[in-house]
Protein backbone atom coordinates (compact mmCIF):
# COMPACT_ATOMS: atom_id res chain seq x y z
CA UNK A 1 0.00 0.00 0.00
CA UNK A 2 2.80 2.55 -0.90
CA UNK A 3 0.37 4.41 -3.29
CA UNK A 4 -1.45 6.61 -0.11
CA UNK A 5 -1.37 9.84 0.34
CA UNK A 6 0.40 10.03 4.02
CA UNK A 7 3.61 7.78 1.70
CA UNK A 8 3.91 10.93 -0.48
CA UNK A 9 3.90 13.15 2.66
CA UNK A 10 6.41 11.42 4.18
CA UNK A 11 8.34 11.34 1.34
CA UNK A 12 8.43 15.31 0.75
CA UNK A 13 9.38 15.25 4.57
CA UNK A 14 12.08 12.90 4.03
CA UNK A 15 13.19 15.27 1.35
CA UNK A 16 12.70 19.01 3.16
CA UNK A 17 15.17 16.72 5.72
CA UNK A 18 17.31 15.43 3.51
CA UNK A 19 17.61 17.20 0.32
CA UNK A 20 17.41 20.72 0.55
CA UNK A 21 20.01 21.08 3.97
CA UNK A 22 22.14 21.21 1.34
CA UNK A 23 20.34 23.81 -0.52
CA UNK A 24 19.67 26.12 1.65
CA UNK A 25 22.26 27.71 4.36
CA UNK A 26 21.12 27.78 7.93
CA UNK A 27 22.38 31.26 8.72
CA UNK A 28 25.42 33.62 8.72
CA UNK A 29 27.69 34.23 11.01
CA UNK A 30 29.03 37.73 12.06
CA UNK A 31 32.25 36.80 9.65
CA UNK A 32 30.15 36.23 7.01
CA UNK A 33 30.38 32.88 6.66
CA UNK A 34 27.71 30.96 5.61
CA UNK A 35 26.77 27.88 7.29
CA UNK A 36 25.01 24.92 6.55
CA UNK A 37 23.94 21.90 7.66
CA UNK A 38 26.59 19.92 6.74
CA UNK A 39 28.76 22.37 8.65
CA UNK A 40 27.59 21.56 12.20
CA UNK A 41 27.54 17.79 12.76
CA UNK A 42 24.93 17.79 15.29
CA UNK A 43 22.16 19.13 12.62
CA UNK A 44 23.48 17.14 10.48
CA UNK A 45 22.84 14.29 12.54
CA UNK A 46 19.67 15.38 13.36
CA UNK A 47 18.03 15.77 10.11
CA UNK A 48 19.65 12.58 8.40
CA UNK A 49 17.75 10.89 11.24
CA UNK A 50 14.89 12.73 10.95
CA UNK A 51 14.71 12.13 6.91
CA UNK A 52 16.04 8.09 7.18
CA UNK A 53 12.72 8.15 10.18
CA UNK A 54 10.46 9.23 7.25
CA UNK A 55 11.71 6.57 5.28
CA UNK A 56 11.26 3.76 7.73
CA UNK A 57 8.00 4.93 8.32
CA UNK A 58 6.97 4.79 4.94
CA UNK A 59 7.78 0.73 4.77
CA UNK A 60 5.94 0.31 7.96
CA UNK A 61 2.43 0.75 6.04
CA UNK A 62 1.14 -2.86 7.45
CA UNK A 63 1.46 -1.86 10.80
CA UNK A 64 -0.63 1.71 11.18
CA UNK A 65 -0.11 1.98 14.82
CA UNK A 66 3.34 1.71 15.26
CA UNK A 67 3.85 4.16 11.82
CA UNK A 68 1.71 6.74 13.44
CA UNK A 69 3.99 6.36 16.39
CA UNK A 70 7.00 7.18 14.56
CA UNK A 71 5.40 10.03 12.68
CA UNK A 72 4.65 11.37 16.29
CA UNK A 73 8.71 11.00 17.14
CA UNK A 74 9.92 12.43 13.88
CA UNK A 75 7.60 15.36 14.99
CA UNK A 76 9.43 15.78 17.92
CA UNK A 77 12.46 15.31 16.76
CA UNK A 78 12.03 17.94 14.45
CA UNK A 79 10.87 20.21 17.29
CA UNK A 80 14.23 19.72 19.25
CA UNK A 81 15.82 20.32 15.94
CA UNK A 82 13.59 23.54 16.16
CA UNK A 83 14.24 24.71 19.61
CA UNK A 84 18.52 23.90 18.97
CA UNK A 85 17.44 26.27 16.05
CA UNK A 86 15.66 29.17 17.86
CA UNK A 87 18.67 28.75 20.51
CA UNK A 88 21.22 29.47 18.30
CA UNK A 89 19.53 32.38 16.71
CA UNK A 90 18.85 34.01 19.75
CA UNK A 91 21.59 33.93 22.19
CA UNK A 92 21.28 34.03 25.93
CA UNK A 93 24.76 35.53 26.60
CA UNK A 94 23.55 39.03 24.61
CA UNK A 95 26.79 38.47 22.07
CA UNK A 96 25.15 36.56 19.05
CA UNK A 97 27.22 34.62 16.70
CA UNK A 98 24.73 34.72 14.03
CA UNK A 99 24.30 37.83 12.39
CA UNK A 100 21.48 36.79 9.40
CA UNK A 101 19.38 33.88 9.30
CA UNK A 102 18.77 31.42 6.64
CA UNK A 103 15.71 30.44 5.33
CA UNK A 104 17.44 26.52 6.62
CA UNK A 105 16.25 26.98 9.64
CA UNK A 106 12.61 27.09 8.71
CA UNK A 107 12.92 23.54 7.32
CA UNK A 108 12.14 21.46 10.40
CA UNK A 109 8.69 23.44 9.97
CA UNK A 110 7.93 22.08 6.68
CA UNK A 111 8.60 18.87 7.78
CA UNK A 112 6.39 19.09 10.81
CA UNK A 113 3.53 20.38 8.48
CA UNK A 114 4.02 16.93 5.97
CA UNK A 115 4.27 14.94 9.20
CA UNK A 116 1.30 16.09 10.35
CA UNK A 117 -0.68 16.08 7.58
CA UNK A 118 0.51 12.07 7.24
CA UNK A 119 -0.21 11.10 10.68
CA UNK A 120 -3.77 12.55 10.08
CA UNK A 121 -3.85 10.45 6.82
CA UNK A 122 -2.85 7.10 8.80
CA UNK A 123 -5.33 8.13 11.70
CA UNK A 124 -8.12 8.26 9.06
CA UNK A 125 -6.87 4.80 7.39
CA UNK A 126 -6.83 3.49 11.06
CA UNK A 127 -10.70 4.81 11.75
CA UNK A 128 -11.78 3.46 8.61
CA UNK A 129 -10.39 0.05 9.19
CA UNK A 130 -11.82 -0.11 12.50
CA UNK A 131 -15.54 0.97 11.34
CA UNK A 132 -14.97 -2.12 8.42
CA UNK A 133 -14.29 -4.31 10.91
CA UNK A 134 -17.27 -3.14 13.46
CA UNK A 135 -19.86 -4.30 10.55
CA UNK A 136 -18.27 -7.86 10.30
Amino acid sequence: MLQRIQSIYLLAAAGVSAGLIFVFHLWVTNDDVVVYAKDDIKVLAMFVASAALSLVTIFKYKNRKSQFMLGRLNIILNFILLGFFVYQSLNVSGETNVSEKGIGMLLPIISIVFLALANKAIKKDEDLVKSVDRLR
